[in-house]
């Protein structure tokens, strides 16, 4: 295996730990307590702080700060940590803060996260994998974002809120509540769910049964003139055979925050 990469004018903190095929360039910075996994990549100008794990293969363009800490009143230099999986993607002036202590003290990403260029990602998260976070996207602190899903160009997503599997948040549009699985939510004149997001689940791979029969579902949950009770009731009598179905409606039983219909 090659050894690491650093370009003669890169800051590594003396207790950073760079795998064999670590490249680092110019004026980029690694921070204590930061281990980067084989074949990672830092741009010139590049941030990374830790204490931080990061695994194989991802990529920090210039002028990200991953790894910082996390933007919170209460914090005062607790030992907190951000921890990643394999292949994700940071472009330009990404932010992802590590956790507090009040919030578990863990920030955590999984693997071939796509992050564009200014989207932040708040202290205590704990996203998936597979996710697609737009321009500007902006998660607050203790979101939970499942796998698969999109996020989209200028979107917040308040505290504490779920962004279900395979869910898919158009431009602009404000979460307040949590987002279901395979739902496309997307703001006109308010924040509303459009129905299963069902280009996104075949460009995934869902067979042409999965998809209509997750649309018959948010048929139901949504313009049947059902109450959510109701809907549930109904979704566990006609869709008993569908794991979707039920992973759909376990995601809204469990919602504490409400759900976007």
């Amino acid at each position: 295996m090659s050894t690491a990469a650093i370009h003669p004018s890169a800051l590594i903190a003396a207790s950073a730990k760079l795998a064999p095929g670590v490249r680092v360039g110019a004026f980029a910075v690694v921070g204590d307590d930061v281990e980067l996994g084989e074949d990672c990549l830092l741009y010139p100008h590049a941030v990374v702080y830790g204490p931080a794990k990061f695994g194989a293969a991802n990529v920090f363009h210039p002028f990200c700060v991953v790894g910082g800490d996390p933007q919170d009143y209460t914090f005062a230099g607790e030992l907190t940590q951000l921890t990643t999986g394999d292949k994700n993607i940071f472009r330009e002036y990404v932010t992802v803060s590590r956790g507090t202590t009040k919030g578990g003290g863990v920030t955590r990403l999984g693997s071939e996260n796509f992050l564009l260029a200014y989207s932040h990602i708040g202290h205590d998260c704990q996203i998936g994998s597979n996710n697609l976070f737009v321009n500007a996207a902006t998660l607050a602190g203790h979101v939970t974002v499942e796998d698969f899903t999109t996020i989209g160009a200028l979107s917040p997503v308040h505290q504490f809120c779920r962004i279900g599997r395979y869910a898919y948040v158009g431009a602009s549009t404000v979460i307040t509540q949590d987002v279901p699985p395979f739902s496309r939510i997307v703001t006109e004149r308010e924040t509303k769910s459009f129905g299963a997001n069902s280009i996104g689940l075949e460009r995934r791979g869902f067979s042409p049964e999965r998809v209509k029969t997750l649309q018959r579902a948010f048929r139901t949950l949504l313009r049947a003139k059902l109450n959510t009770s109701q809907a549930l009731a109904a979704l566990r009598s006609d869709f008993a055979e569908s794991d979707d179905v039920r992973e759909l409606v376990k995601f809204i039983e469990t919602a504490q925050r409400g759900i976007v219909k």
